[in-house]
């Protein structure tokens, strides 16, 4: 990514930015310290650009995953960047991605713990568009994660803002160029063997073309009313306490109502990655015994499994 130039006054993409993240800091900021998580890409950068147009006390966290040669410098340049259009601090985060679950979930998890450890209470504001939202949605549509899934990404969800959830990649993009910033490409990006590349790249594509268009906006609307649907949903839940759960206070709840409970309290047990198989397992030793034996599902760390077990009409987990 190249240091910036002259800044042009800005146009009605650097504008549209801006106005999300004014809509979005009315919303739910709570204070004039935010930090930006900076890739030094269009979208993030962008996002920069509207929080300080907005007078905003910005604070700009580069995490540098280690994966490509050369990513130090891309990370230092950003951070560079950031102080010269006015963060009043930059920080460069290295992380070891090592985790299970692939490069990419392993990539997220390293990238989430450093900017929580860095942020200094302050809320992280991330890039993330509308056609962000769109591929979301359609690859938890393509693994049938249910609702929750499809719901996408929320615009805010302790500690993490996404003023650009109603903006597209293309203003983005614009909205650089109109403020003579040339952002860095991350080749990650164009590489299809990552699914959310083909998403982008062929899928999406292929969709507005039969569809007419507008294909991405609909599945972020989409996004928006299921969760707005599961908000109202989780708000009915009983909340469980504790680690046992009395198989007779949900066996009558609605089937939405009931896997919510089972989710958090999962959830307060250790479970982690949870998908509806595993859901639908637990559930089913509330609907369904037969005195079948214990369910595994993930735990709270690499190599660990959570067993579930019914007995005495209590469901129990360690």
């Amino acid at each position: 990514m190249d240091r910036p130039g002259p800044v042009s006054r800005p146009g009605p993409a650097a504008l549209r930015v801006r106005h999300a993240v004014r809509a979005w800091h009315a919303a739910h900021g709570s204070g004039p310290t935010v930090a930006v998580a900076l890739s030094g890409g269009s979208d993030s950068l962008a996002l920069l650009t509207g929080a300080l147009a907005e007078g905003l006390d910005v604070i700009a966290l580069v995490v540098d995953h280690g994966l490509q040669e050369g990513s130090a410098a891309v990370a230092a340049t950003a951070a560079a960047t950031a102080r010269d259009l006015g963060a009043r601090r930059a920080d460069v985060l290295p992380v070891v991605v090592d985790g299970a679950g692939g490069p990419e979930a392993a990539a997220r998890v390293a990238r989430y713990a450093a900017l929580d450890a860095a942020r200094d209470g302050a809320p992280v504001l991330l890039g993330h568009t509308l056609d962000d939202q769109a591929e979301t949605v359609l690859l938890g549509l393509g693994r049938g994660s249910g609702a929750r899934s499809l719901a996408g990404m929320a615009a805010w969800a302790t500690p993490y803002g996404r003023p650009l959830l109603g903006v597209r990649r293309a203003d983005t993009r614009a909205a650089c160029a109109e403020l003579g910033l040339t952002p860095w490409e991350d080749p990650h990006n164009l590489d299809p063997r990552y699914t959310r590349v083909r998403v982008r790249s062929e899928v999406l594509p292929l969709l507005e073309d039969v569809l007419g268009g507008g294909v991405a906006e609909s599945l972020a609307r989409t996004a928006a009313s299921l969760r707005a649907d599961n908000d109202a949903l989780d708000a009915l839940a009983p909340a469980p306490s504790g680690p046992e759960l009395a198989v007779d206070e949900i066996a009558g709840l609605p089937a939405a109502l009931r896997v919510r409970v089972l989710r958090t309290w999962l959830a307060g047990c250790g479970a982690r990655a949870l998908t509806a198989a595993h859901l639908a397992a637990v559930d089913a030793l509330v609907t369904d015994w037969r005195g079948q034996g214990p369910t595994a599902i993930p735990g709270g760390s690499a190599g660990r499994r959570l067993q579930v077990q019914r007995a005495g009409g209590i469901l129990r987990a360690w």
